[in-house]
């Protein structure tokens, strides 16, 4: 299919007649003017529903007289000149979308686009805990959860099924294998549930504890930065200081790693790094990474201590905090445990 080639006279009065398009047809009417050629790139940024609610209002377009496809396109052109040239950014989407839509669907669009969890409800529901959302889950109908099940990620909706009640769970599946398309009404119910009922509710009640964010700041600060705040909040407060310290995991907490683990961290830490960290180190901390390598790194390591001279406090600290973070890191992905105050007392990043 070729682009429709336009021919218009700018100044040219149009006919009270002339079918006016909106909002599904205009961007129907623009893929068609588009073609094959040009308009490949615009169909494969399009999702799901885009694409079905386009291809839908294309099939029912029928014939359109050439006085409203030059309207259209003279409309569009005029739109884009207008300023001279385009600035796509959240102002713009949201104007552009209160033409088309619904006020409702326009504030739920746009909360979705800017949230922090993802561009829709169904990639926020892939950040909430699995435990956390079959416990909603087993309280709503099981034609209810086999939606949400078939929209969310295969490897979540096992982990959630695995939770849920058996007997419960076996029906959602039945039901799952007898689901066909899921019409775009009930869809959006089931969103706008998820959105009111769930997710409002889990912000509300899932508060992160205050403690936790400042150590998770107090870790990002300088060594000096950092005293001079712990003591200034000691004086103030010593309860809280004391359990901010409690969280936080510092360069000192690296040794507590067991050899293995620290083994690990040195293989995932460049040298040069290694060696900054530890010439600011304490004697014990340096003693400690060095018994936990060979005779010869070592001894190479020292002699890269020695031959740097003097190094600046400043670039000790982003060592060692890249040490830290490099720990916090391979904790994550389960290559090793690090832990606080006792091998109990493991920490999860």
């Amino acid at each position: 299919m070729a682009p429709v080639p336009i021919k218009s006279d700018p100044t040219r009065k149009f006919s009270e007649n002339t079918r006016v398009l909106r909002g599904a047809e205009r961007a129907a009417m623009l893929m068609l003017l588009l073609g094959d050629k040009y308009g490949g790139s615009v169909w494969l940024g399009l999702d799901d529903d885009e694409v079905r609610e386009i291809s839908i209002a294309m099939s029912h377009l029928g014939a359109l007289e050439a006085e409203a496809i030059e309207m259209f396109m003279l409309e569009f052109v005029g739109q884009m000149s207008a300023s001279g040239a385009m600035m796509g950014n959240f102002e713009n989407t949201e104007r552009l979308l209160q033409t088309y839509l619904p006020p409702e669907r326009v504030v739920q669009i746009m909360e979705e686009i800017r949230g922090p969890a993802g561009r829709n409800m169904w990639e926020k529901l892939s950040n909430v805990q699995d435990h956390v959302l079959a416990n909603y889950l087993k309280n709503e109908y099981p034609q209810t959860v086999a939606v949400v099940l078939t929209k969310v990620r295969q490897e979540q909706a096992a982990r959630v099924l695995s939770i849920l009640p058996e007997e419960f769970a076996l029906d959602v599946v039945a039901r799952m294998l007898r689901m066909e398309s899921v019409q775009k009404e009930v869809l959006e119910r089931v969103e706008q549930t998820l959105r009111v009922e769930f997710m409002s509710n889990l912000n509300q009640t899932h508060r992160r504890d205050p403690h936790e964010l400042i150590a998770g700041i107090f870790n990002a600060f300088d060594r000096q930065t950092e005293t001079r705040f712990i003591t200034a909040l000691e004086e103030a407060n010593r309860h809280s200081a004391e359990r901010i310290k409690a969280l936080m995991f510092t360069f000192d907490d690296l040794m507590k790693l067991d050899p293995a683990a620290v083994q690990t961290l040195l293989r995932s830490v460049d040298r040069d790094k290694l060696a900054i960290a530890l010439k600011g180190a304490s004697e014990t901390a340096r003693s400690f990474f060095l018994s936990n390598m060979s005779v010869r790194a070592g001894k190479l390591l020292q002699d890269d201590m020695q031959a740097m001279g003097p190094v600046r406090l400043r670039d000790v600290d982003e060592a060692q905090a890249i040490l830290v973070s490099t720990a916090k890191d391979l904790a994550a992905k389960g290559e090793i445990m690090i832990a606080k105050n006792g091998a109990d007392d493991e920490l999860v990043y």
